[in-house]
């Protein structure tokens, strides 16, 4: 039996670092993300009201807060699981190419050949509405802006993801 493909993308930087959060969530606040989240149930408090039980009573920060409440409303729009972001991935690229921009699906795959051509060090992580291209920060997005057109865009503003 032949060895499974490698992925067609990479994992977004932004996985490792809702791992590192989930990580020391626990020597920060004394609960688990999970135990935070059974908390916030306990409570049956619309979303905004939540956030700001969470914030008033454990004095935890805004982002944080907001990331307790979307992980236990399960409308997180964020991943610690990268076999979960790669199926997302998969999927962001499908949906931005679906349809009347289905033609422009070579060129897509042209830009990710050319950007990966800089060096193995390039990863292609895909979002809902583009594909940034990083390396240690992202240096170039792809996206298919209009139905007649595909923008590569270069030197965005240095996001570091480390």
């Amino acid at each position: 039996m032949p060895a499974p493909a490698p992925p067609r993308y990479d994992v977004h930087p932004s996985v490792a670092m809702v791992q590192k959060w989930t990580a020391e969530l626990p020597g920060k606040t004394g609960r688990t993300l999970d135990e935070w989240a059974a908390l916030v149930r306990t409570w049956k408090l619309p979303v905004a009201e939540a956030r700001a039980r969470l914030k008033a009573e454990s004095g935890l920060g805004t982002n944080t807060a907001w990331w307790i409440v979307e992980y236990t409303a399960g409308t997180a729009t964020w991943d610690g699981d990268p076999d979960g972001y790669l199926r997302a991935a998969e999927g962001f690229v499908a949906a931005a190419y679906a349809g009347p921009k289905a033609h422009l699906f070579p060129i897509f795959e042209k830009l990710v050949e050319y950007g990966r051509s800089l060096g193995p060090d390039v990863l292609v992580c895909p979002c809902k509405t583009m594909v940034p291209l990083y390396r240690s920060r992202v240096f170039a997005e792809i996206k298919a802006t209009t139905r007649t057109r595909v923008d590569l865009s270069y030197g965005m503003a240095l996001i570091p993801y480390d």
